[in-house]
């Protein structure tokens, strides 16, 4: 047992390693060559209407791959069944573009029918596409947005939607898409010119309930460990495969050990080292000048009654013992990853393993930010 807990919607994952959509590539076929191994791949993406099939035509006049799907329910029908040739194939997405709701809803109908999730397209940025209207354009008009969300998930379909950062107030957006009813939000977090753009997960992370796939320059377990640290549940990759086919597959590997060795495989980086709210329940006490004191100002709360409410949700778990170390309590210890001597020789000595101990943490880390966000 790997101890990954992980769904969107009623769509159960088996891991937090997604294949992400590309256009003209990501179907079944290219499943089976590179994401037979992952949580979940993303199909697509696919065209249902007159006018984005039309567009996808011209983007192939110029070279760039494109689905072109004239009876696309059927087509997607056709490819949804093919899963039952599949031993074990990861959780399926279809991610789609249309001008009109009535194959959005279409879609949304087959994906529930088969167990899949529906990705609504607001990324695709080619200058094709987004002239019509669709992709990234979906982006600026959260009125647009955050109706088609809602009327999508009216089929009861599990609803991801995919977005790029830095085009809009990234916050906003996401809280825009969560109130509008949507299960996930998949992040392409690009800083042009810069890498990645962690910060956009760790905003969408701390102002949201969202599952949150974060995309863009995912390559090795270094990269993926750094989307986690800031808040993302899973990880996608989409070029990578082309370069390496076997990378999802170590991924997979990767992250399982983790997972096993640690008991938090997205556990955040500390609050001083730039993670997101969740690593309250690694700081110290905050006696000294920290980035702690920002949250905390955030949330509208002082230091001592962030002290005190520590306390208070740790009382009658093991968190509370470790005289021997900085604070006199497993309350303030950091997170497993980080060396430390004295929290060590405490596990040891109380008999609590390491898995164990993040465990704890992690719902010290949920019920700190359940108590502050009602705060």
């Amino acid at each position: 047992m790997t101890g990954f807990d992980i769904h969107i919607g009623y769509a159960q994952i088996r891991n937090p390693i997604a294949l992400a959509a590309m256009a003209g590539i990501a179907d079944l076929d290219f499943v089976r060559k590179v994401a037979m191994s992952a949580g979940l791949a993303v199909l697509g993406g696919y065209n249902l209407d007159d006018a984005t099939n039309d567009a996808a035509m011209r983007i192939m006049e110029r070279g760039r791959a494109e689905f072109v799907t004239p009876e696309p329910i059927e087509y997607l029908r056709s490819e949804l069944e093919r899963l039952n040739e599949m031993e074990d194939p990861p959780a399926i997405a279809l991610n789609v573009r249309s001008t009109e709701m009535k194959p959005l809803l279409s879609a949304a109908l087959l994906a529930k029918e088969y167990g899949a999730i529906l990705e609504i397209d607001a990324h695709c940025r080619q200058p094709e596409m987004t002239s019509i209207g669709v992709g990234e354009p979906l982006l600026r008009d959260p009125d647009r947005l955050a109706s088609m969300i809602s009327r999508v998930k009216k089929t009861g379909v599990a609803l991801c939607v995919k977005t790029r950062s830095g085009v809009v107030d990234d916050e906003r957006l996401a809280i825009a898409i969560e109130q509008a009813g949507a299960d996930a939000i998949h992040i392409d977090a690009m800083k042009p010119g810069a890498g990645t753009d962690h910060r956009a997960i760790k905003v969408t992370r701390n102002a949201t309930d969202l599952f949150i796939i974060g995309n863009n320059s995912v390559v090795d377990f270094g990269s993926a460990k750094a989307m986690f640290g800031h808040g993302a549940d899973m990880v996608s990759l989409a070029r990578a495969t082309l370069a390496n086919s076997d990378v999802i597959d170590t991924l997979v590997q990767h992250i399982t050990v983790f997972q096993e060795q640690t008991g938090w495989y997205n556990a955040p980086k500390h609050i001083c080292s730039g993670g997101d709210d969740r690593a309250l329940a690694f700081c110290c006490l905050p006696v000294k000048p920290c980035a702690i004191h920002g949250v905390l100002n955030r949330y509208g709360i002082t230091p001592q009654e962030f002290a005190d409410l520590k306390v208070e949700l740790s009382r009658g778990t093991p968190l509370e013992l470790g005289d021997n170390t900085c604070f006199g309590t497993l309350i303030w210890c950091c997170k497993l990853t980080k060396p430390c001597f004295l929290r060590n020789a405490v596990l040891e000595q109380i008999g609590l393993s390491g898995v164990e101990y993040m465990k704890l943490k992690k719902r010290l880390s949920e019920a700190i930010l359940e108590r502050l966000r009602g705060h």
